[in-house]
């Protein structure tokens, strides 16, 4: 417990009462007196995420036509938004409706634990669909015998081993910490970099692992999806006929989108701390939440818009069910 791991700590403090035992998860800063009305946006986006991306696992698991590496892994990126949002929505409603703002260090360990692995997933699985796109485009003949289901079954069982290497031990390092500064958490959940702010602990080898995991993880992603796409368009530009490169580019759109909404508020957030530090907080906790609350609702809409395939399922599913409840009458 805690206790134990502050006992070098409390020789350089004069009251023990300055050592938490619990977090506090915070709202939005300045918009206390209206997160019942913020409640509202955020209760729907979690309905449509639950609904959206069940819906495809769905589709694709009854679908055998739809058990091809694309949708696979299409799949994978509906699960990961799952659980995602399964640990980031429900708080955010607590606090915006309860104001039930308090969470034990093993609660927050956890849900910390959870959040960082799927956001793993999310990443890895992002770059699986952008290895797919590249084949699919460079070696159309080839695609089949490249992604089987058994090369799909080892990218899966990387991509979660890769994650628990680096998520097991962070929850592990914490538990050796204090914490006697502050128990107020600057988000409405559990993050590693801001509960290593409130430790009066030693944290180096904690930010040193969390900073080499998260280059080696998603930082190491998003420079092998950029080098992936450099390789598709440089294939796309060798293709001879301009109906060629439209047709090639546009079965990247869905993923481009999922690319995009993932990576894109994590860069800006990062580039805001540097370059803008003095900003009201609730600019950099509604760019945090962008971050882990938009993907998991918009990637499923993305890829129902825009794949045909998938559309046509949802649609013969619906029509299916509407012609049960109601026969024909003659």
């Amino acid at each position: 417990m805690a206790g134990k791991a502050c006992s070098s700590v409390l020789t350089s403090i004069k009251s023990s009462n300055l050592i938490f035992s619990t977090f506090l998860v915070a709202g939005i800063p300045g918009l206390e007196a209206v997160h019942i009305w913020i409640s509202i946006p955020i209760c729907a986006m979690f309905f449509i995420t639950l609904v959206g991306n069940m819906t495809i696992i769905a589709i694709i698991w009854r679908e055998q036509t739809l058990h091809v590496p694309m949708y696979l892994f299409l799949a994978m990126l509906a699960a990961s938004d799952l659980g995602l949002s399964l640990f980031t929505f429900p708080t955010m409603l607590r606090i915006f409706w309860l104001d039930a703002r308090e969470l034990t260090f093993s609660a927050c360990f956890t849900q910390m634990f959870f959040i960082h692995t799927f956001q793993d997933f999310e990443s890895a699985i992002i770059l699986a669909m952008a290895f797919d796109r590249f084949v699919a485009i460079s070696r159309p003949l080839h695609y089949s015998s490249i992604l089987t289901h058994s090369v799909i079954a080892k990218i899966g069982l990387a991509i979660v081993g890769r994650a628990m290497i680096a998520q097991v031990p962070l929850p592990i390092l914490l538990r050796r910490l204090c914490f006697c500064r502050s128990n107020v958490l600057s988000q409405s959940y559990c993050l590693h970099p801001d509960i290593l702010k409130l430790s009066c602990s030693n944290t180096r080898i904690n930010s040193i692992f969390g900073l080499l995991m998260a280059l080696s993880n998603m930082g190491l992603d998003f420079l092998l999806i950029l080098l992936s796409y450099m390789l598709i368009l440089k294939t796309v530009l060798s293709i001879a006929s301009h109906g060629g490169r439209l047709k090639a580019l546009n079965t990247c759109i869905s993923h481009l989108c999922a690319v995009i909404l993932f990576f894109t508020p994590m860069i800006c957030l990062s580039i805001l701390y540097r370059a803008a530090p003095r900003l009201p907080k609730a600019i950099y906790v509604l760019m945090a939440n962008m971050h882990f609350l938009i993907p998991p609702v918009m990637n499923p809409i993305v890829y129902v818009v825009k794949t045909k395939q998938i559309r046509d399922k949802i649609l013969k599913l619906f029509n299916k069910k509407k012609g049960t409840k109601n026969p024909e009458q003659h």
